[in-house]
């Protein structure tokens, strides 16, 4: 497997809370989150929290021994968790959390899993993309912002109902039919949503977090093979440079969303390292 990555933070001056890594026939992706300012609530902060939960999905990874992908996430979880419960209020909303996106090539299949609205795009010989993404939060971000509907922005009443949204989306995280997402409760894990191809089917696969996703919406600069068209002639830097143009573009005073840590993570050559068929049911090398 040949990865290629590119990532930029958002805003200049603040860390960049996206996480992407890659061992032999394996990559991760993840988008943290979290709100500004609260560090009573968690001293390490969200770019910390990607950091320590990617290399710990990396080392899980890198043992090769095709374990299930939301085992292996769950496990991590607890592990990073059990690091900061002594000293962080964990059970806060607030408190750090990432969207997850892992590939790995194993036994002549491609298995993946996501966690939030991260993207995972399949470049399917000669069938064209297909998007693989977890709407749940989408889903709900659109059910608590109803009472918006109709207020001008900018006023107080706005203001207010806005807040009470924001709660109200809190109060859906990691609760059934809600959203899922990486934090302090292992058991999110096994709501991601998982999958699997033949290698043989596949001449690649991205993944992009929500910041990197922008090129195709809101921005609707290209679509998804364009994206692909994008990867395979400048990788994923041009992609991530093409975000940050259509940020640059937008005109003052409107809907555009505030420039956002992007990440592309670019997989090719699958069979090239593919784990179980490297190392065999007898280990190897």
């Amino acid at each position: 497997m040949h990865v290629s990555m590119a990532t930029s933070a958002g805003t200049a001056g603040r860390p960049n809370e996206d996480f992407a890594g890659a061992v032999p026939g394996a990559a991760v992706l993840l988008d943290g989150a979290g709100i500004p300012g609260t560090e009573s609530i968690c001293s390490h902060g969200v770019a910390w929290y990607t950091q320590r939960l990617g290399g710990a999905l990396l080392g899980r990874l890198s043992r090769g021994d095709g374990r299930d992908l939301a085992a292996i996430l769950a496990a991590a979880i607890d592990e990073i968790a059990a690091e900061h419960r002594g000293t962080c209020d964990l059970t806060n909303p607030a408190s750090p959390q990432a969207t997850v996106a892992i590939v790995r090539a194993h036994r002549g299949r491609l298995d993946h899993l996501l966690l939030a609205d991260s993207f995972l795009v399949l470049d399917r010989v000669g069938g064209g993309p297909q998007v693989v993404t977890d709407e749940r939060e989408v889903t709900a971000r659109r059910i608590c912002s109803t009472p918006l509907a109709g207020v001008p922005e900018g006023t107080p009443e706005y203001d207010r109902i806005r807040a009470s949204c924001a709660q109200a989306l809190r109060a859906r995280r990691n609760q059934p039919g809600g959203y899922w997402i990486a934090k302090d409760d292992p058991h999110a894990a096994e709501e991601a949503v998982t999958g699997s191809r033949p290698l043989r089917d596949l001449d690649g696969v991205a993944l992009l977090s929500n910041g990197a996703s922008r090129l195709v919406s809101p921005y609707a600069l290209t679509d998804w093979a364009g994206v692909l068209g994008l990867l395979a002639d400048g990788g994923p830097a041009e992609v991530v440079r093409r975000v940050r143009r259509a940020e640059a573009g937008s005109p003052a005073g409107t809907a555009a969303p505030a420039p956002d840590d992007a990440t592309v993570v670019h997989c090719t050559d699958l069979g090239g390292f593919d784990i179980g068929a490297a190392t065999g049911p007898t280990g190897g090398r």
